[in-house]
């Protein structure tokens, strides 16, 4: 699986982006999706991940009710919809998949074998 983000940019804080994660292979619809974040400085941190067949969504507490991470099958695509953006958002986000099909990875990264190239998102105060 290859996988490309998009949809990053510049927003006002309490703003909202679309965040797109367009895979490549014929297995996708067998791994369960993540986001993660990076941040200037900072570690990368596990932002939502999403079960291969849509029914579990876990979120990182400080993005509980904010963030809904969501995927389309058919169309080899997940997304992370991000409203009532803050300034503290500001990262590299970063789609992944796990190593093992079927399996949740969970929050570390270091479970998870493939990344995308990241989509800067940028919010103002």
């Amino acid at each position: 699986v290859q996988l490309q983000a998009s949809g990053g940019g510049l927003v006002q804080a309490g703003g909202s982006l679309r965040l797109s994660c367009a895979a490549s292979g014929r297995t996708f619809s067998a791994y369960y999706m993540a986001w993660f974040r990076q941040a200037p400085g900072k570690e990368r941190e596990f932002v939502a991940d999403i079960s291969w067949n849509s029914p579990y969504a876990n979120y990182a507490e400080s993005m509980k009710g904010r963030f809904t991470i969501s995927r389309d099958n058919a169309n080899n695509t997940v997304y992370l919809q991000m409203n009532s953006l803050k300034p503290e958002d500001t990262a590299v986000y970063y789609c992944a998949t796990p190593r093992t099909p079927r399996r949740r990875a969970g929050v570390r990264p270091s479970e998870y074998g493939r990344w995308g190239q990241g989509t800067q998102v940028t919010v103002s105060s």
